[in-house]
């Protein structure tokens, strides 16, 4: 996570007439708008081309009604409403308030001086309202949904007009397996500035509650060895431990050869463990999570392709669980029991296939269709974009979240630090060793190299 300390936006920020009148340009349909910083200008393009949200929304809609979260969540929900009355208390001299969601942007929890909590109220900045991105557009609390890091959201930023009197700033609390968002933590100032101090409140009250589900995970992780060391006595199959995102926590000899990890190296710190790389694998997990969620005794079982090999690999997959809560699978190779999985959940889960790409040239925000896309390049914790216009620094934060957005949409993954478009590679060649290179169809005709564990994947999507 970036350091929820620095919430501030450099020199300042822009001022506030320039943002309010590029925020009234980019609602009526233009793209490139000066005086904006890049992550809010990247809110604005969800709001209104993904999200569709109505720039003169007045209040925040009611949340829904079926929510689905752990136990887990129950404790990150109860340590941040502690640290959030606790913060209360210092911002409420200074027309502040404290707020707490869950992942869906409801609000659960509102405390802090009781004039700006009434003004909060008229606009349903309250409890049981939503106030996540798709449903209210830019704000401290949606925003910080989407982001890796801490968000601060500043007057005309704000993509409903009726907020922008506020300024806040929102963190959120992140499952240290999965990424996925748990909750938030956000401070809202009513007609004046966030205080000084607000960045390393944040971080404190995140910071604690981390270290909670980081121990929480490493359990887990112990357990998913303990139940791979008892299943791996009593079968001779080839056998993997998998956590709820698909990272191998631990692997026999056959089972690293196919997943592409190490062998009997068990991986119990979740900042530790292997990404197989396997898109199928990682989708049967997810499906299986789902499964297993309502039905503890599920197993289930597919096919997928997995490294080095060019047929598909049948697999069974059991989960396990700790004090009744999921915590991963064991996945034995070359079996077929239980469930088949549906084809389509046997995939990488579905999305909606991105209609442009957002990248970003300086502070300028630059739509790109697909097909302007040759490839993508990882350097350091960036994704850089070859295309018809250059070179441009992704929106995306790392190429794995590239990767997936766009997993379905024609590009793929040929090597850990390349990402290409399949419909722009123009010549394959052939190393000394029997390497691949992909030849892009671009401006400089650059030779991208395929890894040896993603090419049994690239020749079956050329067909070579």
């Amino acid at each position: 996570m970036r350091d929820v300390h620095r919430l501030e936006p450099t020199s300042g920020g822009p001022a506030k007439g320039t943002v309010h009148a590029a925020w009234e340009r980019f609602v009526q349909g233009e793209d490139h708008v000066r005086g904006v910083r890049p992550e809010v200008a990247i809110s604005w393009h969800r709001c209104r081309e993904q999200y569709r949200v109505d720039p003169h929304l007045t209040e925040a809609p009611v949340a829904v009604v079926e929510v689905d979260h752990t136990p887990e969540h129950d404790v990150v929900f109860a340590e941040l409403g502690f640290r959030a009355a606790s913060i209360a208390h210092e911002v409420g001299s200074l027309s502040g308030i404290v707020t707490v969601t869950d992942a869906t942007g409801r609000i659960l929890g509102e405390w802090g001086d009781p004039a700006t909590l009434a003004i909060a109220t008229a606009a349903n900045l309250a409890p049981w309202f939503c106030w996540s991105e798709c449903a209210t557009g830019t704000n401290g609390m949606g925003t910080a949904l989407e982001a890796h890091g801490p968000v601060l959201i500043r007057g005309a930023e704000h993509w409903c007009q009726a907020f922008h009197n506020w300024v806040c700033a929102g963190v959120a609390v992140r499952d240290v397996v999965t990424r996925e968002p748990i909750a938030v933590l956000n401070i809202s100032c009513w007609r004046s500035e966030l205080p000084a101090s607000a960045g390393s409140w944040l971080a404190n009250a995140v910071t604690k509650t981390q270290c909670t589900l980081r121990r929480r995970a490493r359990d887990s992780g112990a357990e998913l060895v303990a139940a791979y060391t008892q299943a791996r006595a009593h079968s001779s199959a080839a056998l993997a431990a998998v956590d709820t995102a698909g990272k191998v926590v631990i692997a026999d000899d056959t089972a690293s050869v196919l997943m592409g990890v190490p062998a009997s190296t068990p991986a119990v710190d979740p900042t530790l463990r292997w990404n197989p790389g396997l898109p199928e694998l990682i989708g049967a997990a997810r499906y299986a999570s789902k499964q297993a969620a309502h039905h503890p005794d599920w197993v289930g079982s597919t096919q997928i392709f997995t490294h080095l090999a060019d047929e598909p690999t049948p697999i069974t997959i059991r989960p396990v669980f700790l004090s009744g809560h999921l915590i991963g699978n064991l996945v034995s190779f070359g079996t077929s029991d239980g469930e088949q999985l549906p084809h389509a959940e046997a995939s990488a889960h579905p999305r909606a296939q991105p209609r442009r790409l957002v990248a970003m040239r300086d502070n300028r925000m630059v739509l790109l269709r697909l097909s302007e896309v040759s490839y993508a390049e990882s350097e350091g914790n960036d994704a850089w974009l070859s295309t018809d216009q250059g070179r441009l620094r992704a929106a995306s934060q790392g190429l794995d979240k590239l990767d997936s957005e766009l997993a379905d949409a024609g590009f793929l993954r040929v090597h850990r630090q390349y990402v290409v478009n399949l419909s722009r590679i123009r010549e394959i060649e052939r190393g000394l060793k029997g390497e691949l290179f992909l030849v892009m169809d671009d401006q400089t005709n650059k030779m991208v190299p395929v890894s040896r564990r993603n090419a049994p994947a690239v020749r079956r999507a050329l067909d070579i």
